[in-house]
C-alpha cells in the first residue's frame, strides 16, 4: 500500500480532512493506483520543535498575530 507522509506543525481538524483527501485523490490520479490503496500519515509537530531562520514556529505565529 503507497504511503503519503505529511509533517507539519499543528493543524486545524478540517486542514487535516482536506489534506487526507485531495492528496489521496490527486496521488491515485498520478499513479493510477486506486484510492482505497493510499495510507496518509500526518505527523504533527509541537511549534516550538520547527525553526526557520532561527525563529520557532510558535514566535512567528505570535508575530503574524
Amino acid at each position: 500500500m503507497p504511503l503519503i507522509t505529511f509533517e507539519s506543525g499543528k493543524l486545524p481538524e478540517e486542514v487535516k480532512e482536506k489534506l487526507n483527501q485531495k492528496l489521496t485523490k490527486l496521488a491515485a490520479e498520478i499513479t493510477g493506483i486506486p484510492e482505497s490503496s493510499f495510507w496518509v500519515f500526518i505527523k504533527e509537530l509541537p511549534d516550538e520543535n520547527i525553526t526557520i531562520g532561527g525563529k520557532s514556529l510558535k514566535e512567528i505565529r505570535k508575530e503574524l498575530g
